[in-house]
């Protein structure tokens, strides 16, 4: 929550966070942090089965699962990319793998962020942070 709330308050309009990791790794809990460092009030939840959920803060959350696309003709189909990269939002895209390529193509490299959540034994996670916004804030 802590890491996520930094990032929240530090993250520039128009960036996109893609997530990954296993289930129950961390993703949500983490975004749930980066909204409290957005200033959102609402309480975030998986938006697993509704695909997307929007959230006003000081940025629009832009809060997208792709667990249940089947890849990237299916995020394409639900018209969320041209979200993505909007000066007033920040994206954060839960389950990012599925769709790596159409993001690797279809956002500027300065503002796509990758975050890597592992669970090791014990609990112990593991977090890889990575992308030009998001490793100047940890410089």
């Amino acid at each position: 929550m802590d890491l996520g709330r930094f990032i929240g308050e530090h993250a520039p309009g128009g960036a996109v966070i893609a997530f990954s990791g296993d289930l129950g790794a961390g993703k949500t809990t983490m975004t749930k942090g980066i909204a409290q460092g957005l200033g959102i009030q609402e309480e975030v939840t998986s938006p697993t089965y509704t695909i997307q959920s929007d959230y006003q803060g000081r940025l629009i959350l832009h809060h997208i699962d792709a667990y249940r696309l089947s890849g990237a003709d299916d995020f394409l189909e639900t018209g969320i990319m041209e979200l993505l990269g909007t000066p007033d939002s920040l994206s954060i895209i839960e389950w990012s793998e599925r769709i790596a390529p159409l993001l690797a193509a279809g956002i500027p490299k300065e503002d796509l962020a990758r975050i890597k959540i592992s669970v090791a034994e014990g609990g112990i996670r593991a977090i890889e942070l990575e992308g030009a916004w998001l490793e100047e804030l940890f410089q």
